[in-house]
Parts: structure tokens; C-alpha cells; sequence
């Protein structure tokens, strides 16, 4: 979720990820012997000393490397009716992780980035977060980015167009997390691409969306999160697709408060996959697929089911992300993992209003390709990882080590190996920060 918080009673500080491209060719048969012969990877916490970063985080974090420079990209940027316009959205450089990761706030630097269009034109709209970057392999200079944003808008920003069916209307619009009267945001998911290592950029438009029948609307959305929509990606390319993982928090059909039912809500959220070929990300909008529970068949605006061994049983909990009492996990930050062999995706667990919750999970996938069959529904159940009681915890990562391995491999938060740095955000003390290692054994 992001929002900018800047009263005391909340302190929720809100605000990339380099995409690791894996080809490996592989068959249906070698799938299933590979998920039969798959153990589940063992892993420990490490307790360090706490590794600070010292800028603004509300977001995945994640870089790129240009070169021999890594350099990441947080914050946010736009128009924002209830926190304000932002210009936070910067980025640092340096020629190890330890090195960007401790960069004093004042040595970011402010990027080019395209205007708020006019209410009512065409071009973006509201806030944007970078939460992954795809660094287009065609470029051997390595300076062709293609930045996946977080976006966010409300019926102020994006009023209702029935021509296009695009925008919100502002009626029994659900309230959003502040102390005051303001509304839910809605999120979508977008496109930006860079020539020049990030120096600027240019919007390309929308990856995903949910429109306005499937906004959770009064009374029955109380939970003071989002009015519906799809947000928080991770992405990895394998092969000509890149694959996006993104938090799916819109009603699974048209909502209507007369037959609303929560567990119906809950069966279409809430970490789900969708897919673009790389080709298409110069001109995305209505080109991804989202996954429809046998193949990447539903449309970029369509409706589309979550991953199922990701999902919070009832029996454990688990709810409609529209309830104050419903769980379920949301952020996912995915790598994959050269030791392992194999991805890893840690989340973030919801547990109560204004999206409330003090544990994260991890879960992992055996299959390299993640095109093949349903090979990309085949997360192991979530496990605890970490828990802060009394605290809000959000926007897990694993992150490089600053060792001469993991610098040689020019390593990102997408793509680590047997040891990793484990950054999470503690939302009530607006800190983004990292206490562990995680240690992995096959």
C-alpha cells in the first residue's frame, strides 16, 4: 500500500526491481519430475548489526546494474489529493550494494519524469512508484530501462469516462488510511522506459488495471486500504515474457452491495500473475494476459485468478482485503536464486485494518520456466520468516551481500545466491532498514 503520512498518530512513510532473465529450455515431463523431486529449501535468520537506509522507501526496493554501477530507484513521485504532490522518487548510485544502500539522502538525484496529464486527458494520472526494472538485453550499453510502477488515483484524479470505461465514480467511495475524511486510492500498474540509465524517463502506459465495476465499494468496504485494484509487482523475464506478480485487491466480477459476498471477494485475491512479452512493453496497454487458472488467457483489464497455495485459508484467518479482519498476503519480492536453484518470493501478511500486520512469509518454486504448463502457480504454502509483535512490516526484499561473489555476479535483489540481506520497512516507525541475513541450504 502507499501512502505519505506525515501525521503523528500513523507515521506510515511509504514510497525497483532489476528483472533477471532466465532461458532455460525445459518440457512438461521434466516439469513434474522437478516438482516431485523438489525439497523444500531450508533457510535461517542471521542477527546483524542494523544496516540503515537513509532515504525515502515505499515500495519493492531493487536496482540495476549499468556497468559496473548499481544504482536503485525508491520514492514517489505525482499528483496526490490526500498526501500531496510528491518528488521523492530519486535515485543513487555506487559500485556496491553496502555503498548505494548507505548513500546519504542528499547524494540522490531527482530524475526527469513525464507530467500529471489534465484531469479528464489522456497520459498519467496520480502518483507512480518504481517497484522493478527490466533492463533490456537488446542494449548492450545496458542504459534501456523499462520501469514497472505502482500507480495510484482516486475519482479526483480519474473521474469516470464512459467512453472508455476507465476512471472511478465518486459514490459510496470507501474512506482510506488517514485520521480525516479522505478517500480510498485505487491502484494500477504501468509502463516507463528510460535510453539513458535512468537519467529519464517516458510514460509508455498501463500494464494492468481493474475498472470501476470492481471497485469494493460502501458499506462493505471498511477496511481503509484500497477501494479495489491491482498494485505492489515484482517481475522477472524469462524467455520473450516478462511475468509480474502484483497484489490483486479489486472484487473478482462485478461488485454489487446487494449480493456482495466476502468469501467470493477473497477467492480473487490476493497475490496474483499476469504476463507481457517484452516486445510489447514500448506499447503495453492492452497487451498482458492474466492468469485465469489453467493459462494466461484473461485479459490486461479483465478478471483473472490468484496463485492458490498463496492464499490464507479461512480456517487460518484469512479474508476479502475490503474486511478489517480479513488475511492475506500482498507485496511479493521475487529473485531467483543460483544456489537454490530455484525462485524465492517473500510477502508481507495483512491481519487487520489500515493494512495492519507484524509477520513475513517466504515461499519458493522449483520451476525455472515459469511459462511451461502451470508452472507458475508452484509456490510452496508460505512460511513465517519474521515477526516484530507490535510492529507493521512491509516491503520485504532480499538484497546482495557486499562480497566480492556477489559483486562479481553482478547480484540484485532478482537474482541472489546462498546468502542475501533481508531488508523489510517498519511502517509505524516510517524506517527501512535490515536486522538479518538469510542463510539458504538446499
Amino acid at each position: 500500500m502507499k501512502w505519505s503520512i506525515q501525521f503523528p498518530a500513523l507515521l506510515f512513510l511509504l514510497g525497483m526491481v532489476t528483472i533477471f532473465s532466465c532461458k532455460k529450455e525445459s518440457t512438461p515431463e521434466a516439469n513434474n519430475q522437478e516438482s516431485m523431486d523438489f525439497k523444500i529449501p531450508k533457510f535461517r535468520l542471521i542477527e546483524t548489526d542494523t544496516f540503515h537506509f537513509n532515504n525515502f522507501v515505499d515500495c519493492n526496493m531493487a536496482e540495476v546494474w549499468i556497468g559496473d554501477t548499481l544504482r536503485i530507484f525508491p520514492g514517489k513521485y505525482g499528483e496526490d489529493p490526500v498526501w500531496g504532490f510528491a518528488e521523492d522518487l530519486k535515485f543513487a548510485s555506487g559500485f556496491n550494494a553496502d555503498e548505494v544502500f548507505s548513500s546519504p539522502a542528499s547524494s540522490y538525484i531527482a530524475p526527469k519524469l513525464p507530467k500529471n496529464a489534465t484531469i479528464g486527458e489522456p497520459g498519467l494520472h496520480g502518483a507512480v512508484w518504481f517497484e522493478t526494472v527490466y533492463q533490456d538485453e537488446r542494449d548492450p550499453s545496458g542504459k534501456t530501462l523499462f520501469a514497472i510502477y505502482h500507480n495510484e488515483n482516486y475519482p479526483e484524479t480519474l473521474p469516470y469516462n464512459p467512453e472508455t470505461g476507465e476512471g472511478y465514480i465518486d459514490k459510496d467511495w470507501p474512506l482510506g488510511l488517514t485520521e480525516r475524511i479522505t478517500p480510498a486510492a485505487v491502484c494500477r500498474i504501468g509502463v516507463m522506459k528510460s535510453t539513458d540509465g535512468g537519467w529519464s524517463w517516458e510514460n509508455k502506459g498501463l500494464f494492468l488495471e481493474d475498472k470501476q465495476p470492481r471497485m469494493i465499494l460502501k458499506p462493505n468496504n471498511i477496511s481503509k486500504t484500497f477501494a479495489g485494484g491491482v498494485g505492489d509487482p515484482s517481475a522477472v523475464a524469462v524467455g520473450e515474457y516478462l511475468y509480474l506478480f502484483y497484489g490483486e485487491y479489486g472484487y473478482p466480477g462485478v461488485f454489487d452491495a446487494a449480493t456482495y459476498d466476502p468469501l467470493v471477494e477473497a477467492g480473487g485475491q490476493c497475490i496474483s500473475i499476469a504476463r507481457i512479452k517484452i516486445t510489447d512493453l514500448d506499447d503495453p496497454q492492452g497487451k498482458a494476459k492474466r492468469w485465469d487458472g489453467t493459462g494466461f488467457n484473461a485479459p490486461w483489464d479483465g478478471v483473472g485468478k490468484p496463485v492458490a497455495s498463496l492464499q490464507v485459508p479461512v480456517s487460518e484467518g484469512g479474508g476479502p482485503a475490503s474486511s478489517p479482519q480479513g488475511g492475506f498476503h500482498w507485496g511479493p519480492s521475487v529473485s531467483w536464486n543460483d544456489y537454490l536453484e530455484c525462485w524465492v518470493m517473500m510477502m508481507g501478511y495483512v491481519e487487520g485494518q489500515s493494512w495492519i500486520g507484524d509477520k513475513l512469509y517466504i515461499s519458493f518454486n522449483p520451476h525455472k520456466e515459469l511459462g511451461v504448463g502451470d508452472n507458475s502457480q508452484a509456490w510452496t504454502k508460505p512460511q513465517l520468516l519474521v515477526q516484530k509483535a507490535g510492529h507493521v512490516l512491509w516491503y520485504p526484499s532480499l538484497q546482495p551481500m557486499n562480497s566480492t561473489t556477489d559483486i562479481e555476479n553482478k547480484y540484485t535483489s532478482l537474482r541472489l545466491g546462498k546468502k542475501a540481506r533481508l531488508f523489510f520497512k517498519f511502517s509505524d516507525l516510517g524506517k527501512y532498514m535490515s536486522l538479518y541475513e538469510v542463510e539458504f541450504e538446499k
